[in-house]
Order: structure tokens, then sequence, then C-alpha cells
């Protein structure tokens, strides 16, 4: 059921970049609504006194104008818990989960990317649906469990990418591509082998050779256990998950860089490889230009939404801290106004 202790929404103009690279630079900039509930009510009472919406499509925040960065293309890239896609349908919630969110924003002027990591934990209002597919509106929940109410496919992605766009006041995001378990060792091999630093001890009391701190050489076989595995009854097992995920992003990315210098065509055979496994509204171009920017650009210091990480009554939770999000959403997508 829905959450009825949402507070009044407030409303807050966010100005997109219309869906793909080049249509985004033909068609220039639009106005977004983005309506956000506050659960918690701390950001109701920082939006209402220090956040004034213009009239322009700018936002007032501590006192400064900013406007959306119109040069910006954002991807939602999603790790999913099954080997095959799903055959089912919308409101079954047997599709899978989200189990890896990431945003990948790509500025398409500076050519430099900013990776977003997202706890599949993090509580948001998610679309649910009952049985027969019946629409029963939002609620507030995991947002990994919004690709579960979807068909496996395309509508598991798209129910995702709204949970994660309502999640960051009304984002646009311009495309989506989701992999399974299966891609792991696709990844992992397209690149030859990965060297990761373990970030924690989450693996080394079932997997010894994963102590903290040690460097391990990734393979098609082992890729999966460093990427996927967690012990479900440690509290928050699912954060130090990520950071061992943020650990394979960063060796991928490097090696990435590498074998593009080797091979101009990597790219495009990457995404042909990967197409079994992957449900994308990206065509093989946008897909190619996004990962030439990762291998020739720069990287922005990433970032994970901030907030904490606690016990639910039944499963863990993370928490949003809703003014710090908000303070990482101004200083990533927004430019200071002349």
């Amino acid at each position: 059921m829905p959450d009825m202790r949402r507070r009044k929404k407030k409303k807050l103009w966010l100005i997109p970049v219309c869906a793909g690279v080049i249509a985004a630079a033909a068609a220039g900039v639009l106005v977004w609504t983005a309506l956000r509930s506050d659960s918690e009510g701390q950001l109701q009472q920082t939006v209402s006194e220090d956040i004034d919406t213009g009239s322009s499509g700018t936002i007032q925040w501590g006192g400064k104008n900013y406007q959306y960065n119109d040069h910006l293309s954002n991807y939602l890239l999603m790790g999913v818990d099954n080997r095959e896609k799903a055959d089912t349908t919308a409101g079954q919630a047997n599709a899978g989960q989200a189990d890896a969110i990431y945003l990948v924003s790509w500025d398409r002027v500076k050519n430099t990317t900013t990776l977003i990591s997202i706890p599949r934990d993090t509580m948001t209002e998610i679309q649910i649906y009952g049985p027969g597919g019946k629409d029963l509106g939002k609620s507030k929940d995991h947002i990994s469990l919004s690709y579960a109410y979807g068909d496996g496919s395309h509508e598991s992605c798209r129910l995702t990418k709204d949970a994660v766009s309502n999640l960051l006041y009304g984002l646009p995001i311009q495309g989506y591509c989701s992999i399974n378990l299966d891609a792991l060792p696709v990844l992992t091999e397209s690149v030859g082998t990965l060297t990761v630093t373990v970030p924690n001890n989450s693996l080394e009391a079932t997997y010894p050779e994963f102590a903290e701190g040690a460097q391990v050489m990734l393979t098609p076989e082992n890729t999966e256990t460093f990427v996927r595995y967690r012990d479900i009854n440690e509290s928050q097992s699912a954060l130090y998950r990520m950071e061992r995920q943020q650990e394979f992003i960063r060796a991928y990315t490097e090696a990435a860089k590498v074998q593009y210098k080797k091979d101009s065509g990597f790219a495009a055979k990457l995404y042909t490889s990967l197409e079994p496994y992957m449900v994308t509204n990206m065509g093989n171009d946008e897909f190619i230009k996004l990962l030439q920017s990762a291998a020739q650009g720069q990287s922005e210091e990433g970032w994970t939404v901030p907030g904490e990480g606690v016990e639910g009554e039944s499963y863990d939770e993370y928490h949003v801290d809703d003014n710090a999000l908000y303070e990482k959403i101004i200083e990533t997508f927004y430019e200071e106004a002349e």
C-alpha cells in the first residue's frame, strides 16, 4: 500500500536533454516538471526556505541561480539477478531484480563521464502492480524491486528508469541498458583479464583469496563471485558488494581504454557480444559513442547516493539523505547561471 505519511509534493523545474545524443543537440532545451515527495520532512523545509523556482528554467539554491547543463546525456545501467530474459508479463513481480544500479552522466562537450551509484536497497517510490497487471499506484519500497514489476525486458527497464529519475528529482535519463548474470564473464573476456584490489573483507570468510587489500586477477570463471556474492545474513552486505562492483567498474574501464587503443572496433564488438544478455534502448552507435567517451575522455569523481543503511522490519533498507542528495544533484547536473 502507498505510504500515507507522504508530505505535500514540491515542484522543481529541470531542463532535460531529448533522447539521444544527436536528437538532444537538435531539439534544444525543454522544461520538465518533477514532482518529488518528502517522506522525512527534512527536504520540505529546505525547499521552502532555500530553493526558489524561476520562470526561465533556473532554480535558486543557497542564494545563487543555477541552470541544468544541457550538454549532459544520462544513461541508466542495471545488473539483473537472473541468467535468462524473464518470460513474464508486467505485474507478475517475477522478472528479477535490479541488483546493481548505476547512472552514467556524459558531458558531450567536455567529454567527461561521472558514475553515480544507487544502492539496491534505496527506499523510494516505485510503481507497483497487482494480479493481472492491475495498476496499484506508487508505494515506497526498495528501488531494486521496480524492475521486478515489469516484463523482464523494456518495461522493467522503463519502470526502474522512472524510479531512478523520481529519486533524483526528475532528472532526465536518455537511455538504459540492463545485463543479466551471463554477461559478466563476457565482459571480463572482452578485455582478457582484470586485476582488482579487494576493497573490503566481505568475501574473505568464504573465499580467502579475496582478502581485503589483496590484488586479484579476475577471469571469466571468478568474476561473478567478486561482483555478485554477498552474505544475506549480514546486515548491509549489499553495500559491501556495491563497493566491489565499483572496483570492478574502475578496473574494467581502465582495461577497456587499453583495448580501445589497440582496436578501434572494440566497442562495436563488445556491443555484439553483449546483445544476447542485454536489454537496451540504446542503438549500436549511441553505445559506441558512450564507451568511446569513457575510453578517450576523463572520468569525474563518482559518488554514491548519500544516505544510511538501516535494518528494516524484514529487510535491509537504505534511507536517503535528501538534503545531501539535492546538493550533489546541483553540483553534478547544474551550472551556476550567469
